[in-house]
């Protein structure tokens, strides 16, 4: 039976691919290109996982099957907190009731503990020396987010590699993806705790920037790995990629390419390359379609093209997207995955995007039909509109209506 390894070959390089073959440690691997792109990790941080019986020939990614195993009970959290004061008392009543009556580790990040708000509430005192801030991302069992959407991007930011099951409370200003009521804490954490809980596998993108070296030769540092998550030139995405102009004056000149093949030049504002999680972010802003995160697949969108013909499309999540400034292109475009700061790229860079092995694993509410479409009737007011009114006609109407 084939190991997970063999279908993992989107981390190779694009050196050690031979006429469609991967080599590793002399071994030819079958490169993972399918509908469903390369197999998702079902381990998440050190003790959760999904279908881990499952070989890699008999898998689906039937969302109903997601349901979230523990090898072993949580001990640790992490807990991840908009900093601001709106939610300093609900920060304060869950880190409370996780150390002293769930007995959990619960870890925060240092600048937290810099919040002189938080730090002067009475209640906060018996609790702020227990707090660890002090940890690597194999010593967190579950991440718990207060905040919105972009509080959850900025969890997943941290774990460039396996992330652990995600519990995300909306106290932010829209919360599409963070579907869970803070009214409910306690309830929604004994559940996952339990293993009572079904997982909205968000699949990320691994977006790699290829510097070219003074002597015209391409440099990675790093030959595409994913598990060289500590090198800056690897980004992991939740959202969506995007290239534009940046403060340049000059339209975007960019070339695209899928599994090598150019397949257009975009001129205009930039160009947004999304998860199914991003479809309902700037992607849609631009145009994009709303694409369900289970779905498997990429989503490349324009943005304000300089063609009326240019729509948006939609690629397997097994391909391989590149993209570099063209030839002859006015200026230099500049890179953001995120949301976070921007890079510049020059002629003869490019960035390669695909579909990473590793998924952000997030805690449903219900299940993920239900979430998603709760989050566009409540968020976004999709397809929201009055009602007409009942007809009324007379029956000498109705008799001129079918004459």
């Amino acid at each position: 039976m084939a190991s997970p390894s063999d279908f993992l070959s989107l981390n190779a390089s694009p050196a050690r691919i031979k006429k469609g073959k991967l080599f590793k440690n002399g071994k030819v691997f079958r490169r993972g290109m399918s509908l469903h792109g390369p197999l998702p990790v079902c381990t998440f941080g050190p003790k959760a996982s999904t279908c881990p019986d499952v070989s890699p020939r008999e898998y689906e990614m039937d969302p109903n099957d997601q349901k979230l195993k523990w090898s072993k009970p949580p001990e640790s959290v992490l807990v991840i907190k908009r900093l601001d004061t709106e939610t300093n008392k609900q920060f304060v009543s869950l880190v409370t009731w996780l150390m002293t009556t769930l007995k959990m580790i619960v870890f925060v990040e240092s600048k937290l503990l810099d919040d002189t708000n938080l730090k002067g509430m009475q209640d906060f005192f018996p609790v702020y020396k227990k707090l660890k801030t002090n940890y690597s991302t194999n010593d967190i069992d579950m991440v718990i987010c207060l905040g919105g959407d972009g509080t959850l991007l900025y969890a997943a930011s941290l774990f460039q590699s396996s992330m652990p099951p995600v519990i995300a409370f909306h106290s932010g200003s829209l919360g599409f993806i963070t579907s869970h009521k803070f009214e409910n804490y306690q309830d929604t954490i004994q559940n996952v705790r339990s293993g009572n809980a079904i997982l909205m596998l968000r699949s990320r993108l691994r977006c790699c920037i290829y510097r070219e070296s003074v002597n015209g030769s391409l440099n990675d540092g790093m030959e595409g790995k994913e598990t060289h998550n500590d090198k800056p030139n690897s980004y992991l995405c939740l959202n969506e990629v995007v290239v534009n102009r940046g403060q340049s004056q000059y339209l975007c000149n960019i070339d695209l390419f899928l599994e090598g093949r150019r397949i257009t030049s975009v001129q205009g504002d930039g160009l947004i390359i999304s998860t199914p999680t991003g479809s309902t972010a700037y992607a849609v802003a631009a145009g994009a379609s709303m694409v369900h995160p289970n779905v498997p697949a990429i989503m490349v969108t324009p943005i304000c093209p300089h063609s009326l013909s240019f729509r948006p499309i939609i690629v397997p999540a097994g391909a391989e997207l590149k993209f570099t400034v063209s030839d002859n292109a006015r200026g230099p475009a500049s890179v953001s995955f995120d949301g976070r700061p921007s890079i510049d790229i020059m002629k003869g860079d490019f960035v390669t995007v695909r579909t990473s092995v590793h998924p952000t694993p997030c805690v449903c509410r219900s299940n993920p039909f239900d979430d998603w479409f709760d989050s566009l009737s409540e968020c976004l007011h999709w397809n929201s509109r009055r009602i007409q009114k009942d007809l009324v006609l007379s029956a000498q109407d109705l008799s001129s209506l079918y004459s």
